[in-house]
């Protein structure tokens, strides 16, 4: 909450749009999330000066010694939206044993708070979530509300993958990109979105000449989700009963926690529930096949 309000009065200032450097993931630094990550390393040195932190900007930040605890923190998730002023910026924490190499299923804990609003999404690994969950019931692509990301990646590839499931829902429901990985998934808490699709990483993997394209948008650097982005939001879905994996449909949660250069990124398929988790991941299919056979042509 300390970091939520140290950000919230720079919520759609243009001061905050300057350029000041690259995160270690190789995105933007803009001066807002400068000041926040100031912000939380002298937070926690005050406040937890014996536990280990992750952020986007800083990497491993480490206390001497054998700190038995790290957070994950982002701490602003969607910050082009919060430049705008808009609701879709969140902090997003996840807290982990911090043994040689944690991973997404050692979160223990995960806290999400939107940061105009303040409103929180908290979870504990095997006791639920709050605020309580209301999942949609839908199980109908033509009716889905969901939502995706473009930040850095290539829009054809991503539009070839998606299109189906864009045009399918765009009428009879709703596609959005919100610019937050952690708001979107908490939308499928509350109720207002049915899932939230990032194929990326399975892009790179799977297509020959998506890398090249990732490299060419993102300024030399691949720009998909980091686990810093997932963590907090994967916990308190999987508390919540929602379905989180991969792309590919597999488990989130033997991948690395800690690390945000490509090879640690992640894709993500989060739905309110297996049908249409599972419909989301036939169109993936169909959409990679589809590019693998273009460039094949």
């Amino acid at each position: 909450m300390a970091l939520r309000q140290r950000v919230y009065p720079e919520l759609g200032r243009h001061e905050g749009r300057a350029h000041t450097g690259a995160s270690e993931g190789g995105d933007v630094t803009f001066a807002v999330d400068a000041w926040a990550e100031e912000f939380l390393e002298e937070h926690l040195s005050r406040r937890a000066p014996k536990v280990a932190f992750y952020s986007e900007d800083r990497g491993l930040v480490a206390p001497r010694g054998e700190p038995e605890w790290v957070l994950v923190v982002d701490p602003i998730d969607g910050t082009r939206p919060a430049m705008a002023g808009l609701e879709s910026a969140c902090v997003s924490v996840a807290a982990a044993r911090l043994d040689s190499e944690p991973r997404m299923g050692d979160v223990v804990a995960g806290c999400v708070v939107e940061i105009k609003s303040g409103l929180p999404f908290v979870a504990e690994r095997g006791q639920g979530m709050e605020p309580r969950p209301a999942l949609s019931q839908n199980r109908e692509l033509e009716r889905m509300f969901w939502t995706y990301g473009l930040r850095g990646r290539p829009v054809r590839l991503v539009a070839e993958v998606l299109g189906d499931l864009i045009d399918a829902s765009s009428v009879g429901g709703g596609t959005f990109d919100l610019g937050s990985a952690s708001f979107d998934m908490t939308r499928i808490v509350t109720g207002q979105l049915d899932a939230y699709v990032e194929p990326g990483p399975r892009m790179v993997a799977d297509v020959q000449g998506a890398r090249a394209e990732f490299e060419r948008v993102g300024g030399g650097a691949i720009l998909n989700n980091s686990p810093y982005d997932l963590a907090a939001a994967t916990l308190c879905l999987t508390e919540a009963g929602a379905m989180v994996t991969d792309a590919y449909g597999k488990s989130l949660e033997e991948r690395p926690l800690l690390g945000s250069g490509a090879e640690y990124q992640l894709s993500c398929v989060a739905a309110a529930n297996g049908d249409l988790h599972g419909a989301i991941l036939h169109e993936i299919d169909r959409g990679i096949q589809r590019l693998i056979d273009e460039h094949a042509g």
